[in-house]
């Protein structure tokens, strides 16, 4: 998937403000920020969708969604009870559902309150 933009990035082909990693996950500042807090979250295997992921790999969908909560402990978003201040986890998928880049990737926000409908 060399044109795939998070593929790149999660290659350390394009440099990204990298806020934590492991071997198969990699979270980094978003560029365009919805919040005090926006750190995608992605798998750096390449799969397109939250389903494709679910399907083929829940292992590594389970390890997605747990560097997700280890970026919001990260950045001050997780009280010690596990719920405060609290944080949202947004994950766009295919077109109506607003995903614009076509590899799988969770949004942590935070930092502000999240009012709902989000919109």
């Amino acid at each position: 998937m060399s044109e795939c933009l998070f593929c790149r990035l999660g290659s350390g082909e394009i440099p990204a403000d990298v806020v934590w990693e492991t071997d198969r996950v990699l979270a980094f500042r978003d560029i365009d920020p919805q919040a005090p807090v926006h750190v995608l979250v992605i798998p750096r295997e390449h799969h397109a969708t939250l389903g494709a992921l679910a399907t083929s790999d829940p292992g590594l969908l389970g390890d997605v969604m747990a560097g997700a909560h280890a970026v919001a402990r990260q950045e001050g978003l997780v009280g010690a009870d596990g719920a405060e201040p609290g944080w949202r986890l947004v994950v766009n998928t295919g077109p109506a559902g607003g995903q614009v880049v076509h590899h799988v990737h969770l949004h942590v926000l935070g930092g502000r309150w999240m009012s709902w409908p989000p919109g």
